[in-house]
């Protein structure tokens, strides 16, 4: 595999960190740093996006026809590494990564010409209403009934640990349509104003501790809620085969750039705080940590490029996105962990909400204030968009043959 970059590719990344100069201010930049789960309030993550729309960037594997910028692989992958090393606002991805490409595969004429500029844009915010109380990585078992009344469907049921729904305008949600046969023959997709009358999204407080209106995740109930028929994508009762389709992109992302983001911050305090008079990174075993985990993230870099190398060929990503989301959150939390191991008994305040200012004078270093709640909601990732558990079953049967 050669990894030598040409002229033009080392132009394009000069081009991407002189937009992150512009774009990533210092005061976005300081409320990432103090951002406990990785989430912004919805303006300050409009600014960054909307940031991204002008540049013609929001979106980099969309086609140039919907309106993605063209890049080459190269230039995706040039472009996934300068943000994951500047640590910019993630995007919220349920529009623009997750649903946008089902809109553009099954998603009639209409559909496409109403949401799609709006999703690259992010005039429209979506969340993702699969998961419920009784079907998690068991989806097929979900529950939230949709009874097709001629000219709209009648919603009633429940969606749970729905990222950012307190803040989007859309939700695009699996929902049962019908009972007969197996469970995945009865599934439909719909698209669902989320002002409909019927609708109440209560909030989640998780390990990391952040408190309404800036929680991650939320419950979001429905209540006779009208949904038009024309906001079911493809055709009522094959919403099994989009959802899988969805899940694809869900999972199949780059995780090493913001891997070597968090390898750079654990060598930095490694390198400030002491053990026996001397710097942590200096402790053989401590040190032993840290190369072991960066030949991991190397290993992972090299996966992502063989995957995304047979996309650029336009090959979907399939069984592979399993692998990547597995090994990536694997990853994510072992990054968490040597963090908190590195910052030591400075971890032990946990600031009720770092987003807030406080009159309490700081206990510790700065960056230590969010190690610990973040370490606390990385436990998640191995669980959400199909467990761990689950990912390694769909391998072993679509990859290996059991």
């Amino acid at each position: 595999m050669d990894l030598t970059f040409s002229p033009e590719d080392e132009a394009f990344r000069k081009e991407v960190q002189a937009f992150i100069a512009e774009n990533f201010t210092d005061d976005l930049r300081d409320k990432v740093k103090r951002t406990k789960n990785g989430y912004l309030d919805k303006e300050d993550h409009l600014k960054w996006q909307k940031a991204l729309y002008k540049k013609g960037w929001a979106a980099p594997n969309w086609p140039v026809e919907y309106g993605g910028p063209g890049f080459t692989p190269t230039q995706k992958y040039i472009f996934s590494v300068e943000m994951g090393k500047a640590d910019v606002p993630h995007t919220i991805p349920f529009g623009i990564t997750m649903c946008a490409p089902v809109i553009m595969k099954y998603g009639s004429q209409e559909q496409k010409d109403y949401f799609l500029p709006k999703i690259l844009a992010t005039d429209i915010w979506f969340c993702q209403g699969y998961s419920e109380p009784g079907a998690g990585s068991d989806l097929a078992s979900l529950q939230c009934k949709a009874e097709n009344k001629g000219d709209h469907y009648l919603v009633n049921g429940t969606k749970i640990w729905t990222s950012v729904a307190q803040h989007a305008d859309w939700i695009f949600c699996l929902v049962r349509t019908s009972n007969e046969g197996k469970p995945q023959e009865g599934i439909s997709f719909l698209l669902i104003d989320m002002k409909t009358p019927g609708i109440t999204v209560e909030p989640i407080v998780c390990l990391d501790g952040t408190p309404a209106p800036h929680q991650e995740v939320n419950q979001v109930f429905f209540d006779d809620v009208k949904v038009p028929i024309e906001n079911r994508i493809g055709e009522e009762n094959k919403g099994w085969t989009y959802a899988k389709y969805l899940l694809e992109f869900e999972r199949g992302n780059a995780y090493s750039p913001g891997l070597y983001h968090a390898l750079a911050e654990i060598k930095e305090i490694a390198a400030e705080q002491e053990m026996d008079g001397k710097p942590l990174i200096e402790d053989p075993e401590f040190a032993a940590k840290i190369a072991d985990y960066e030949a991991q993230i190397k290993a992972m870099e090299f996966t992502e490029l063989r995957i995304f190398s047979a996309l650029s060929a336009g090959k979907n990503v399939g069984p592979e996105s399993s692998l990547l989301k597995c090994r990536g959150t694997e990853l994510q939390q072992r990054g968490t962990e040597l963090k908190l191991e590195a910052t030591g008994i400075y971890v032990n305040p946990f600031v009720e909400d770092a987003l807030l200012n406080t009159n309490e004078p700081d206990i510790g270093p700065d960056y230590a204030k969010t190690v610990a709640p973040y370490y606390f909601s990385v436990r998640k990732t191995s669980i959400f968009a199909g467990s761990n558990e689950v990912q390694r079953n769909i391998m072993a049967k679509a990859v290996l043959g059991l």
